[in-house]
C-alpha cells in the first residue's frame, strides 16, 4: 500500500505548480515542460498553468531570474520536447500503436490527435500547444506520418514560442501589476483546468460532428 501512496503523492506534487516552482525552481519547471511536450507517458503534467504560474512567480520575484531568461529556457524545453516526440514517432511510432493500453497510453489519444491534424494540417502543432494531451501526442503523430523535418521545425518553433510567450507573459504582467494575486493562485489554476478541458472536449466534439 505504501508504494501506491508514494506514487499518488508524487503525482499530486507534479500537478501542484506552486509546489513544483517553490521546491524545484526553474530547473524542475524546465524539465517538466520538456517531458510533457515530448514523452507520451507524461501527458498528464501541468504544462499550461505551470507556464502561467512560473511567469507570475517571476513577476513577483519568487523565481529570481530575468523574465527573458525564463522565456528562453522554457521555449527551448518546449522545442526540444517536441523534437523528442517527433523522432520517437518517426522511428518507434508503430511500436506505440501496437502497445497495450494502460493509464499512460490509450490509442484514443492518437486517434483524437489525428483528427486535429486532419482538420488543421501542420497548424495542429501550433493549436495543439494549447490543448492538453493533444500537446503531447501531436509531435509523435507528426513523426508517425513522416512530416518533413523542415516543415515540422517551422510549426514546432513557432508554436513553442507562441505558447510560452502567451502564458508566461500573461502571468508575469499580472504578478507585476497585482501582487495580491498570489492569494488566488488556486482559483486561477482551477480556471485554467476548466478552460483547457472545455477546449479539448469542444474540439473533439466538433471534429466528430464534421466526420458524421
Amino acid at each position: 500500500m505504501a508504494p501506491m501512496e508514494d506514487v499518488a503523492k508524487f503525482i499530486q506534487f507534479l500537478l501542484n505548480s506552486e509546489e513544483i516552482i517553490s521546491k524545484g525552481g526553474l530547473i524542475l519547471v524546465t524539465i517538466i515542460v520538456y517531458a510533457e511536450t515530448g514523452l507520451f507517458f507524461c501527458f498528464f503534467l501541468p504544462g499550461d498553468y505551470l507556464l502561467f504560474t512560473a511567469g507570475m512567480f517571476c513577476g513577483l520575484g519568487i523565481i529570481n531570474v530575468p523574465i527573458y531568461f525564463l522565456l528562453f529556457s522554457l521555449a527551448v524545453a518546449a522545442i526540444a520536447g517536441n523534437y523528442t516526440g517527433y523522432f520517437f514517432g518517426k522511428y518507434l511510432g508503430q511500436n506505440l500503436m501496437n502497445r497495450k493500453e494502460n493509464f499512460f497510453f490509450k490509442k484514443q489519444y492518437i486517434v483524437n490527435t489525428e483528427k486535429v491534424f486532419t482538420k488543421y494540417g501542420g497548424n495542429a502543432l501550433i493549436i495543439g500547444r494549447f490543448l492538453p494531451v493533444i500537446r503531447t501526442f501531436a509531435p509523435i503523430l507528426a513523426g508517425i506520418i513522416k512530416m518533413k523535418p523542415g516543415r515540422f521545425a517551422i510549426f514546432n518553433i513557432s508554436g513553442a514560442i507562441l505558447w510560452v510567450l502567451t502564458l508566461c507573459l500573461l502571468g508575469y504582467f499580472l504578478g507585476k501589476q497585482y501582487p495580491g494575486i498570489l492569494d488566488y493562485v488556486e482559483y486561477i489554476i482551477l480556471a485554467f483546468i476548466l478552460v483547457t478541458s472545455f477546449a479539448v472536449i469542444n474540439s473533439i466534439l466538433k471534429i466528430r460532428k464534421e466526420n458524421i
